[in-house]
């Protein structure tokens, strides 16, 4: 068989060829020290590589959030320790404006250093945490509060009644009625001072009037509050006809988590009212035509906007036949007769809109944990209810312990020289504290919670990671031991073939 210079010539080319392609793999090992680089190299182990770093990425992203959420619940705990400081300092100065011992200018001088600490329970009410209001609830691009002005009495006048305040004052404004009577039917007197009451200015409400001119202030009272005379040769504002104090507060802004409603999606003559502990929005759909008490109710519900759907849910159909009660995801929806009637249409849709103002963060897979604070549930203050639009005094609180208002009221009683109204405030801070100190612990505990989740995820980390190098990592000293071995290799085909190549009919000549 003739071997011609052509087929050594491709032999030695593709030998040479081979043996390089060889060694740059190893090189290309060597150098990523990972035994698979592209998908042909293990089309299974590349599978299995892409499955652990997807994995890995989403430990990361749960590590990440894990950080976010421990910077606004460490930030929330300083803010809350240092306000408990605050209070024992206005406990402190309260004890002293108490006493018979302390006259009207050192309550004058104490008040000055209780208005500065009220303002300043106000600004740390107003902390943020990378621009972001950490007790507005979802609102973070919202102040907490706004200092503003509420209005106090001795004796109940206007419990329960709407008034209106305009104006500003930078002192408590003392009001006392010189005359008996009904607001908005006759014709009153007053006195008021915003010195403290070392001064009296008077004024006149007309017959039908409401309003008072307060100077620098305008007071607005419903009309049918009926008032009192305060008598000038008795000391004192207990008993002694109606007194009004217009002082400091603070108006929360943000949201809540008070209220559920629902919204019917087309016609229905049907009452509709849902209870529970709701964190979304959920749609429930009507699926066969019935009524309340009629034959079982099939129902779907939704948690996305209507893009999935859980179906074949039912009730028994021995209900309540001018009542209906569906259970859904963190609680149940009511439907009851209006007097319109009680009938149920195949697709009729109702929406569960519950207030979140909880901003929660998935710190594990299926966990997810709330990192900001509904500041009226702390601080109380005045709150307008999107409900009714009202402003009041926070309710849901333990009674005593709306912050700003009881701090608010000490001010406004240290600035008008109110002994009384100073014991009251007194007995009012301690329960504030407690409160605030158990606000405290909720968000130590989420942050205990939240070291437990990081090191449970670090520990998830690690061991993906581990599992992953069995797969794509290579063994370094066998890939040494390769790459040497292949690079003789290579070599020796580059020298035997230079040396075939070489020989021609001259060499047995």
């Amino acid at each position: 068989m003739r071997v011609t210079h052509s087929n050594r010539f491709n032999l030695y080319i593709g030998n040479l060829n081979s043996s390089l392609a060889d060694l740059m793999e190893l090189n290309i090992q060597s150098a990523t020290q990972k035994v698979i680089n592209k998908p042909s190299d293990n089309p299974v182990g590349m599978a299995r590589v892409l499955g652990h770093r997807d994995t890995i990425s989403a430990l990361d992203q749960y590590r990440k959030n894990v950080s976010t959420a421990k910077g606004w619940l460490s930030l929330a705990d300083n803010k809350l320790t240092r306000m408990e400081e605050i209070l024992t300092r206005l406990r402190t100065l309260a004890e002293q404006s108490a006493t018979g011992t302390v006259s009207a200018d050192n309550r004058e001088q104490i008040s000055y250093e209780a208005r500065q600490l009220y303002e300043e329970l106000v600004v740390l009410a107003n902390t943020q945490y990378e621009d972001k209001y950490i007790f507005s609830g979802h609102k973070t691009d919202t102040k907490s509060y706004e200092q503003a002005l509420w209005l106090t009495d001795n004796d109940g006048s206007t419990a329960g009644t709407n008034f209106t305040i305009t104006g500003a004052t930078q002192k408590t404004v003392l009001v006392r009625f010189t005359s008996a009577g009904t607001v908005g039917t006759d014709a009153l007197t007053y006195e008021y001072s915003a010195d403290g009451g070392q001064t009296f200015a008077t004024g006149t409400l007309a017959a039908g009037a409401t309003q008072l001119d307060l100077g620098s202030v305008q007071l607005g009272l419903q009309a049918g509050t009926a008032v009192t005379q305060h008598d000038p040769s008795v000391s004192g504002s207990n008993g002694n006809g109606t007194w009004l104090w217009v002082r400091p507060t603070a108006v929360y802004q943000g949201d809540d988590n008070d209220a559920v409603t629902v919204d019917k999606l087309g016609a229905s003559s049907l009452n509709v009212a849902a209870s529970g502990l709701f964190d979304r929005n959920i749609t429930v759909r009507i699926d066969n035509d019935t009524t309340l008490g009629g034959n079982p109710v099939r129902y779907s519900y939704s948690t996305d906007g209507g893009a999935n759907w859980v179906t074949g849910l039912s009730t028994d159909g021995s209900g309540d036949p001018a009542n209906l009660t569906l259970v859904v995801p963190g609680g149940t929806m009511t439907l009851s007769d209006s007097g319109g009637g009680n009938l149920l249409a195949a697709g009729q849709q109702f929406v569960i809109r519950p207030r979140t103002a909880n901003i929660s963060l998935e710190v594990a897979p299926g966990e997810s944990l709330p990192i900001n604070s509904v500041g009226k549930d702390i601080f109380g203050g005045i709150y307008a209810d999107p409900s009714t639009g009202t402003p009041g005094l926070v309710s849901g609180l333990p009674d005593g312990v709306n912050m700003f208002d009881q701090i608010g009221k000490l001010v406004g009683y240290l600035e008008t020289n109110n002994q009384q109204g100073c014991q009251e405030a007194l007995a009012a801070i301690t329960p504030i504290g407690q409160h605030l100190m158990n606000s405290a612990a909720r968000v130590g505990a989420l942050e205990n919670r939240l070291a437990v989740a990081d090191g449970v995820l670090e520990t998830m980390q690690l061991n993906e990671k581990e599992r992953m190098s069995e797969v794509e990592d290579a063994d370094l000293a066998e890939l040494m031991t390769k790459l040497a071995n292949q690079q003789i290799v290579y070599e020796t085909v580059l020298r035997s073939s230079s040396m075939v190549m070489r020989l021609s009919l001259a060499n047995f000549m």
